[in-house]
């Protein structure tokens, strides 16, 4: 069996990893090595060093995350992360062969993420009281989220200097303290202006004067405080649908796709991993991006047709 110290050291060196290499958040790191852990509790049990560990061990473990009801998009991710885990021993010279390699991941249905339709975000945006400082700050929450597909991370940590308007961008920072710029609707900046002008109001502590959003406490808005928002605005519009912050994201992406933006860009737009944000940034120009959702999402399609009728 491998020492107690020697497990330490490697699992150490693969939080780091994680962090350096990978870039991920701390929160990601701890899920991660919280679900490895998992598995080394059950080698424990199987006397079974990590190193020498099979492909029908990890079957049995596997098996056994299905006996105690795990569900299967949870099992996928524990095993997800165990292959990174094996992954890393390859890299690193502690093993010639990946026991993870032909491990299958349990099957799942389909899933196909809630999405609002235009006329149920106007009526969630509609129903706000805009003579109320919070009603302008949330109105605007609402916008920034429907315009530029945001994380609810990413919207709650969005900074005052991290807007552009002049030049209709504003920068985002994602998973992995990652920046990308988002194009934002000229909606979503009217929103924000008029909630600038009362956001002094909300006695802003030291240290979050950059922060956009701010609570009644005087930081910037939490995640939690959000989703709150949120389903406090669809029992107000007797709205069925169970929806949160990501059902926004969803539905911006759903709304570009169905306008005929393009795909690239929308997972340009989204920060999605499989494009990386700096890497991509070479190959799309930011102009032709802007251009694509200008055109095609619907609170600018709106806007423009207004302004044809003036």
């Amino acid at each position: 069996m491998i020492s107690k110290d020697k497990t330490f050291n490697i699992l150490a060196k693969y939080r780091q990893y994680l962090l350096l290499e990978k870039a991920l958040s701390n929160n990601t790191i701890e899920a991660y090595l919280s679900d490895l852990d998992k598995l080394l509790s059950f080698l424990k049990i199987e006397n079974i060093s990590f190193l020498d560990v099979s492909l029908e061990n990890l079957e049995n473990f596997a098996a056994g995350l299905r006996d105690i009801g795990i569900g299967a998009r949870s099992q996928a991710r524990i095993l997800s992360g165990i292959k990174s885990f094996y992954h890393y021993l390859i890299i690193e010279d502690y093993l010639d062969k990946d026991p993870t390699e032909l491990l299958e991941f349990p099957k799942m249905g389909k899933h196909l993420p809630q999405v609002l339709s235009l006329e149920e975000i106007d009526n969630l945006i509609g129903c706000i009281d805009k003579s109320t400082r919070e009603g302008l700050r949330n109105s605007a929450i609402l916008e920034t989220l429907y315009s530029c597909g945001l994380r609810v991370t990413e919207l709650c940590t969005l900074k005052i200097s991290d807007l552009y308007f002049n030049e209709g961008f504003i920068k985002v920072e994602g998973k992995g303290s990652k920046q990308r710029l988002v194009p934002i609707s000229k909606r979503a900046i009217k929103e924000i202006n008029y909630y600038l002008q009362e956001r002094y109001g909300f006695n802003i502590k030291k240290e979050y004067e950059d922060y956009l959003f701010i609570s009644k406490f005087g930081k910037n808005i939490s995640r939690i405080m959000v989703f709150h928002i949120i389903k406090e605005l669809a029992e107000r519009i007797n709205l069925t649908k169970t929806i949160s912050p990501h059902t926004f994201r969803h539905s911006f992406a759903t709304h570009l796709l169905e306008g005929g933006a393009n795909l690239r860009a929308i997972q340009c737009m989204l920060g999605h991993e499989s494009i990386g944000t700096t890497e991509i940034y070479t190959h799309i120009d930011k102009n032709m991006l802007r251009s694509e959702i200008i055109e095609h999402h619907p609170r600018n399609i709106e806007y423009r047709e207004k302004e044809k009728n003036k």
